[in-house]
Order: structure tokens, then sequence, then C-alpha cells
């Protein structure tokens, strides 16, 4: 096998070691506050070897907030606590970006501090249940729908928040545009009911997103900020009359900002979608694939050209050493549902490295 997959790479000024990437997950790890921990400071540090890692979903302002135990990244404790994860990550060599999530709708008072409302591109409520510590299982909060004014406060709150990632240390940041989150509730037809320039027609339905890349572009540099997305996607109560269309136009604007990287899963939603293909012609080269990969299907996709580098989910769990097992051909371990979303290190940050296994 040829060794593409090990072979350093660059998207935008984001310099990768080798093209494995390490996908955003939501593991739930940080203090109640929103503030990183050690524990993910030794977790993210474990896998500082990937090309690149995508740390997980980040509230820019706590209204954005979904999940217990979920960071932020909006007060200055919270930098410092990103601070100890990307030193740890570039103590490996590694490259780490911080993925900025503004939940809207997705959430419950039960989670965010008292007073904190949630919010959306209209005042639709989700279907469906979230978990809180503080009362369990709960429906989805009804949200308050964003003034006109108040859309562009979020914006400016989306560049903000990538300024304090670059004051963290990271190298650069991920819009999350996908999973039935705020820039895809206002992409989706089935949730936004707007009237004003952020509603209506696809141009506008995107506007939300592709200006949350514009202002983060201006704060930190175009070429140091990146797009994930998945077409066809419904996770979270989301729908839309044409996805693939939807998300072709927001390709396409991003493609013209010149953003580092484009992050495609593929669109296991709906299938009749060929989302890299979708990608490559609306948004060009610059691509990390996602969804699926093993060593052997990522360097058949890389050498293809169908994208720069794959990223990795579920691999990365139980194999904190997964670029070192995939470049030897080494078999990897499986990894514990139970504890994917608890508190504390098991399950997080006590998976043998290869060595250690077979030594065991």
């Amino acid at each position: 096998m040829s060794q593409t997959l090990f072979t350093p790479a660059n998207l935008g000024k984001i310099a990768l070691q080798n093209r494995i990437v390490m996908a955003p997950m939501t593991r739930n790890r940080a203090a109640e506050n929103g503030v990183p921990t050690e524990l993910m400071a030794e977790h993210y540090g474990q896998r500082g070897d990937a090309g690149l890692i995508v740390a997980e979903g980040t509230w820019p302002e706590v209204a954005g907030q979904a999940y217990c135990r979920q960071p932020g990244i909006e007060t200055a404790e919270h930098v410092r606590g990103w601070q100890r994860v990307t030193d740890a990550v570039h103590a490996r060599g590694g490259s780490i970006v911080l993925q900025i999530m503004h939940s809207g709708r997705i959430g419950s008072h039960h989670i965010k501090p008292q007073g904190v409302r949630s919010v959306s591109s209209s005042a639709l409520q989700a279907q469906g249940q979230i978990w809180t510590d503080a009362a369990g299982m709960q429906d989805f909060d009804v949200p308050v729908a964003l003034s006109t004014e108040e859309v562009r406060q979020a914006i400016a709150e989306h560049a903000a928040a990538a300024k304090r990632a670059m004051d963290a240390g990271f190298d650069g940041v991920e819009l999350h545009g996908t999973s039935g989150y705020l820039c895809m509730q206002f992409m989706s037809s089935g949730v936004n009911q707007r009237t004003d320039e952020y509603g209506g027609a696809v141009a506008n339905r995107v506007r939300f997103a592709a200006e949350c890349l514009a202002a983060m572009g201006d704060a930190i540099g175009a070429d140091r900020v990146g797009l994930r997305l998945n077409p066809g996607n419904t996770y979270n109560d989301t729908s839309d009359e044409n996805s693939a269309a939807t998300h072709a136009e927001l390709m396409r604007q991003a493609a013209k900002q010149g953003i580092a990287y484009l992050h495609v899963m593929r669109a296991v939603f709906d299938p009749s979608i060929d989302a890299f293909k979708l990608a490559r012609e609306n948004f060009g080269e610059s691509l990390i694939l996602n969804d699926g990969f093993d060593a052997q299907s990522a360097e058949a996709a890389l050498q293809a050209g169908e994208g720069k580098a794959i990223s990795f989910a579920r691999h990365f769990i139980g194999n904190p050493d997964l670029v070192q097992r995939m470049r030897q051909g080494l078999p990897l371990s499986k990894f514990d549902r139970k504890t994917l979303y608890t508190a504390g290190g098991e399950g997080y940050n006590d998976y043998a490295l290869a060595t250690e296994a077979q030594t065991a």
C-alpha cells in the first residue's frame, strides 16, 4: 500500500504532519461551567500525532450550549483551559483547530444558567429530548426567534470566539454547519420561517453561516477557518426541500471566501446525494472526507484525488495511537459505548496503546 496517508499536507495556513484527522466528538468531560479539564488535555495530547485534531463542538456564548459538561470558548477561564489542551497537542507535533458550535434550539434550560434562553432562526421547538444532569431526559426548549439585530450579534460572537480560540493556541477554527444546530436551523427550509434577509430563498437561508465564516475570517484570517457540512442530514429534527442545492450554495460562497478547508461527511441520511462529488464540484480540492473509512479506503480516496485528508472519529476513541496502528497495519481496539458521555477518565483516557496491549 502506498503511503499518501502519512505524508504532510497544508490546508490553508494549517500544517498537517500527516493526512489522518481526528474528527470532532462530543465527550462531555469539561467542567460544569464549560472550562476544559486536565482530563481533556491528557485525552487530546494522547492523540497528538494525528495530522490534525478538530476539537469537539464548543459554544461561543452560553446561549449556544447544548449539552451538560460541554466546553465553551467565551471566558478567559475557558481560554486558559484550552491552552493546556493545545500545548499538549503541539508538544506531540500535531495541529489542532476548535470546532465552534452554536446549538440554537437544541438544548434545555436545565443545562444553561438561569435566565439564559434557547434561540433559533424561528420559534419552532425541535421534536426530541436531551439528557440533563439536573432533571434527566427533557424535551428540547421552545426557542425564541432571533431578531435581525440579534442574528448579527450572534455572528459577531462567532468572530469573537475565533479570536479567543487563537489566544488559546489553536491553529484555526471550524464552523459546525450540520447536525441540526444553529447554522443548519437557518439553512433548513423546514425550520427557517423568517421573512428578513436571513430567510426564504436559498441564498438568504445560507447567509447566516456564510456571514459567520466571513466574520471569523476577518478576525483570524480565512486561511485558518474551516467548515463542516453533511448534505442530507436530518439530525435533530431538521429538513430541507433540496438539501443538495442548499449545501452547494453554501459551498460556493465558502469557496469564494478562500477558507482553509471543507470538512464534508458522507450523505448517509440521503444516499441519493454524493456529498464528496458535490463538495469537489462546488468547493474545490481542499477537502477533509469523513465517515466510514479505514486505512485502505482512506488511502484509495487520497490517491484518487477525492480529498486532501481523511477524518476518523470512532477509531480514535479506543485507539489513542491510531496513526501508529494504521502505519504498521496493527489491529484496532474497540471502544466502550457505555462511557462515551460519562464524566471521568474511564473510557476516555484509559485505552491501551498497541505496545501495551501486546505486552499484556
